[in-house]
């Protein structure tokens, strides 16, 4: 496939993972068209995917993406392969005024196309695929070069193209970085502010139990017993196997083959003495700052004036928290609020006067 792909401008290029279907998330198909052909590479079954750094890191060599930022953080992770000479559809759609952003959306939009979606949900670990799940992964990329071809045509039109050209070049520098572990994970289940610190405990063991048997089976943990379970179970404890199955989601099947297990988990929850159970951190106290205040919202009116004259989302031409670090940093000339740190060189020649004349 390099051999054939080398010597040509541009390819596209789309990954699929198995973080929906199982507990360990890997990358698991890689999809890369030229103009004429479509390939699947299969990670699983090719254990060194360095080839492929002939074709991403060769900056001669524009690669294609949709939406990359997942695709680019696994293949650095799984891979250790990087992109350069990245052109991503959909950062060239919010350049160019789209608001629906999906693939879909913006296929049917420029090429009148009707992508498909059954597979979307589909194990991407599995093996072998089905004929359908290979014809459906490599849909995703077979359109992507006149999809870009589509949008670079009406970025140069509307004189964006070099605003995009320094957002792609940004997101080539994503890298897989580890999620941030400081908040223990059952803390964060939608649901647990309304526990006691009793609840929490037993929540907290039967997370780690659910954890576990996810990991032995190589499970999403939703696949091995949903959160409302745990929580019922957490706020009105059972007391015997034969009560399981009245919790939600949890079937009798269940109950029989890990009966023993749960039950061992909530007398551990019930076991934690009233000194040692869990607690949810202190939330930080801010002080209120309102000439900040005023000035971050008189910047988000410029801003959003500014995002209707260029018919562009407010929030892509520039996030709130980046207008609260212009808010603070409070710069007098173009130079200095470049110099904000996240300030892109396309938002201070798009926006910097109407923010400049809100700060003066």
């Amino acid at each position: 496939m390099v051999e054939r792909l080398r010597d040509l401008p541009l390819i596209a290029a789309d990954t699929e993972a198995a973080g929906y279907h199982r507990y360990f998330d890997r990358l698991s198909l890689i999809q890369i068209s030229s103009r004429d052909e479509n390939f699947l590479v299969d990670p699983l079954a090719i254990e060194d995917m360095g080839p492929l750094a002939e074709l991403f890191e060769d900056p001669a060599i524009e690669t294609i993406f949709h939406d990359s930022d997942y695709d680019l953080r696994i293949l650095d992770r799984d891979a250790g392969l990087r992109v350069t000479g990245l052109f991503d559809t959909q950062t060239a759609a919010a350049f160019v005024g789209d608001r629906a952003l999906g693939l879909g959306s913006i296929a049917e939009k420029y090429l009148g196309l009707k992508l498909p979606k059954e597979h979307q949900r589909a194990d991407w670990a599995e093996r072998p695929l089905t004929e359908g799940m290979k014809q459906y992964a490599a849909t995703d990329t077979a359109h992507l070069p006149e999809l870009r071809d589509k949008l670079k045509a009406e970025l140069e039109r509307m004189g964006r193209w070099a605003w995009a050209q320094e957002e792609f070049e940004r997101r080539e520098l994503t890298r897989w970085t580890e999620p941030d572990e400081a908040r223990e994970g059952f803390l964060k289940m939608k649901g647990a502010r309304d526990l006691t610190p009793r609840g929490l405990a037993l929540l907290k063991e039967l997370y780690q139990w659910r954890e576990g048997v996810a990991r032995e089976r190589d499970q999403a943990t939703f696949r091995v017993l949903g959160n409302q379970a745990l929580l019922e179970m957490s706020a009105k404890p059972p007391a015997s196997e034969r009560e399981l199955s009245s919790y939600t989601g949890l079937s009798e099947g269940m109950a029989q083959r890990r009966g023993r297990e749960i039950m061992a988990a909530v007398r551990a929850g019930l076991a934690v003495p009233d000194g040692e159970l869990p607690r949810f951190p202190a939330a930080k106290r801010w002080e209120r700052d309102p000439d900040l205040e005023n000035r971050v919202e008189a910047l988000k009116q410029a801003r959003n004036k500014r995002a209707d004259q260029l018919d562009m989302d407010g929030g892509f031409l520039m996030s709130r928290s980046l207008l609260e670090e212009v808010a603070r940093a409070k710069p007098a000339s173009p130079q200095e609020l470049a110099e904000v740190p996240g300030v892109r060189r396309w938002q201070t020649e798009a926006l910097g006067d109407a923010l400049l004349r809100v700060l003066r």
